[in-house]
C-alpha cells in the first residue's frame, strides 16, 4: 500500500539543511564568517559548525588559517565545472522554446553557431506558413536574418568577421552599392539591436515577414545561441518594446540563466 503521494521522495533532512549554508557561501561569492553563514541560512552557529567540520573534510569548503573566513573549495569548484560541462543549450530549450511558441503564438526556433555560420537546430512550429522560412540546418545570413543580425551584435568569433565581409561584399556588388555604405547602413543596424538587446528584420530576409532573435548566454557571459520568432507581417508587432520582443527577451534570459549566466548583459544606453 503506498502511504505517500505519488511522485513524492523521502531524503535525508540534514544534508538538505546542510545545503543552506553552501547557498549562503555561493551567493555571497567572498569568504565569510561562522556567524555570518549561519545567520544567513537560519541556524545556530554551534550546528552550522558541525556542518562545516564535515564540508571541510570533503574538500567542498575551505577556511583560511588566518582569519577563520569559510569559502568554498577545491570540491566545489570541480562539480561546478562537471555540472557545466553538461549544460547543453539545444537539450535545455525544449520546455522554453514550447511555452514561448505556446505564449507568442508564432513560429519559434533555436540557432547555435555552427562551422558555416548562425544554424537552425530546434523549431516549434506555430502551425502557420511562416514556418518555410525556418528548417533544421539552414545557416541563416548574417546581415539581412534577425537570426544572424542577433549573432553579429553580440558573438565574438574572427571566422564571423570573415563571413559578415564576405556576405558584405557580395551585397554590394549585387545591388551595386559602394561596399562602405553597406557596412555604415548594417552598422547602425547594429548599434540599435545592442541598445535594444534583441535583434529584428522586418521583410529584409523573406517578404512579409517579420523576426525577432534574442541572444543566449552562457556562465562565461558569451552568447551561446539565439531565440527566433518569425511572424507575418500585420500579424506580428515588430515594435522593440513589443510583448513578442518582451517574451523573446524573458525566454531568452531563462535559457542564459539555465546555462549558468548570473547577469544577462544588460541593453546599451
Amino acid at each position: 500500500m503506498v502511504s505517500k503521494v505519488a511522485g513524492e521522495r523521502q531524503g535525508i533532512q540534514s544534508i538538505e539543511v546542510g545545503f543552506r549554508l553552501l547557498n549562503v557561501l555561493a551567493a555571497t561569492n567572498r569568504p565569510m564568517m561562522l556567524r555570518d553563514i549561519a545567520k544567513g541560512a537560519g541556524m545556530s552557529a554551534a550546528k552550522a559548525h558541525r556542518y562545516m567540520v564535515s564540508f571541510l573534510r570533503v574538500g567542498i569548503v575551505e577556511q583560511e588559517a588566518a582569519s577563520g573566513r569559510y569559502d568554498l573549495g577545491a570540491y566545489a569548484l570541480q562539480l561546478g565545472l562537471s555540472g557545466l560541462g553538461r549544460l547543453d543549450p539545444v537539450r535545455l530549450s525544449g520546455p522554453i522554446l514550447d511555452n514561448l511558441c505556446e505564449a507568442i503564438q508564432e513560429t519559434v526556433a533555436l540557432a547555435v553557431w555552427g562551422s558555416s555560420g548562425a544554424t537552425i537546430v530546434r523549431i516549434v512550429d506555430a502551425g502557420s506558413p511562416v514556418t518555410i522560412t525556418l528548417r533544421h540546418g539552414t545557416v541563416m545570413p548574417l546581415s539581412k536574418s534577425a537570426t544572424g543580425r542577433a549573432f553579429a551584435a553580440f558573438y565574438r568569433s574572427p571566422f564571423l568577421k570573415k563571413l559578415l565581409d564576405e556576405e558584405l561584399r557580395e551585397t554590394a556588388e549585387k545591388s551595386q552599392t559602394p561596399i562602405t555604405t553597406i557596412r555604415r547602413q548594417l552598422e547602425k543596424t547594429l548599434t540599435d539591436i545592442r541598445r535594444h538587446g534583441i535583434s529584428r528584420a522586418t521583410g529584409s530576409l523573406t517578404p512579409g515577414i517579420n523576426g525577432f532573435s534574442a541572444p543566449v548566454y552562457d556562465h562565461s557571459g558569451g552568447m551561446v545561441a539565439s531565440i527566433t520568432a518569425v511572424g507575418a507581417i500585420g500579424e506580428s508587432d515588430a515594435d522593440w518594446d513589443s510583448p513578442v520582443a518582451k517574451a523573446m527577451l524573458a525566454a531568452a534570459a531563462e535559457l542564459s540563466a539555465r546555462l549558468g549566466c548570473n547577469n544577462t548583459p544588460a541593453p546599451e544606453v
